[in-house]
């Protein structure tokens, strides 16, 4: 039967005809949230942002680009694995492995912050020359939380074990001991307050190599304009300064790959969905267009 005025598919951006040969971004979404320590629901967070950007208008008059024909591709979800978080992370990391195998920029989209350990990982068994860009209300560094090293409030910790490049930005919530053993590698909120876009990233160029790959925790946004996160924090960044902070890195590095995590739906309240799925948008086409 012919269906009449068929809704797009459920793809980033609702893109038909997906070509995965043809492709320059791999999408990966991933519904898991096993290490949430205080509000539950990013394994909704995929889902959300995707269905908002079924939605969207694919031209930008930014760009003077339509950022959908670039080339991507929305694989299948990824299913958890709820038996460890260790063995979550090696999935992931099994699974971008495939993607960088094909050629493909990885696009992750979470859940919660612990998918960033498992791609890193992927990136880090081929080479270290690379660093890692956080951008975070949190300093997620703890060794250890609630019995396990692959918490999402440990990332950073093992992310430096593995690539020894990181740098965090937008940080306004730590524990004292990350914030004496990471003073050099973060760039505070309260210190981004009395600086310009142009210095942020100028900051952030001189303390990252040539490749980068970013991990975006959408509390880094200020809670009045993105609310959906399982922790939300006062005082972040704004959405218009996030964006030119990702448009002037991503004329200075080579950015090689990146993930969204931590957008904890709100039922009823759609337009954090929507601004997760633009700032998702933006940051291909400042990549690729």
């Amino acid at each position: 039967m012919a269906v009449l005025n068929p809704m797009p598919p459920y793809t980033l951006f609702g893109i038909e005809d997906q070509d995965y040969k043809k492709a320059k971004v791999a999408v990966l979404p991933i519904p898991y949230d096993a290490t949430s320590t205080y509000r539950v629901g990013s394994r909704e967070g995929p889902h959300a942002l995707i269905t908002a950007s079924r939605a969207m208008e694919h031209y930008s008059e930014e760009l003077n680009a339509d950022v959908s024909k670039m080339g991507i591709f929305t694989l299948n979800e990824l299913a958890p694995d709820y038996d460890s978080p260790k063995k979550m992370v090696d999935r992931i990391a099994k699974e971008v492995s495939v993607i960088l195998d094909d050629g493909k920029f990885p696009l992750l989209i979470g859940g919660e912050h612990t998918i960033a350990v498992g791609a890193v990982k992927a990136f880090a068994e081929r080479s270290k020359d690379f660093s890692v860009l956080h951008f975070d209300a949190h300093a997620d560094s703890r060794d250890e939380l609630f019995g396990t090293k692959y918490c999402h409030a440990c990332i950073m910790a093992r992310i430096r074990e593995l690539c020894g490049s990181a740098y965090s930005v937008g940080i306004r919530s730590t524990d004292e001991k990350s914030a004496k053993k990471y003073a050099k590698t973060t760039l505070y909120m309260k210190d981004m307050k009395g600086m310009s876009t142009d210095q942020v990233i100028r900051n952030i160029v001189k303390n990252t190599k040539d490749k980068v790959y970013i991990t975006i925790d959408l509390d880094v946004l200020d809670p009045s304009e993105m609310p959906s996160t399982g922790t939300p924090e006062p005082g972040g960044m704004r959405y218009r300064r996030m964006k030119e902070i990702l448009k002037g890195i991503a004329k200075k590095k080579k950015i090689i790959g990146m993930d969204f995590s931590e957008l904890n739906p709100i039922p009823g309240m759609v337009a954090p969905d929507f601004m997760a799925a633009k700032l998702v948008y933006f940051s291909l086409g400042y990549i690729f267009a």
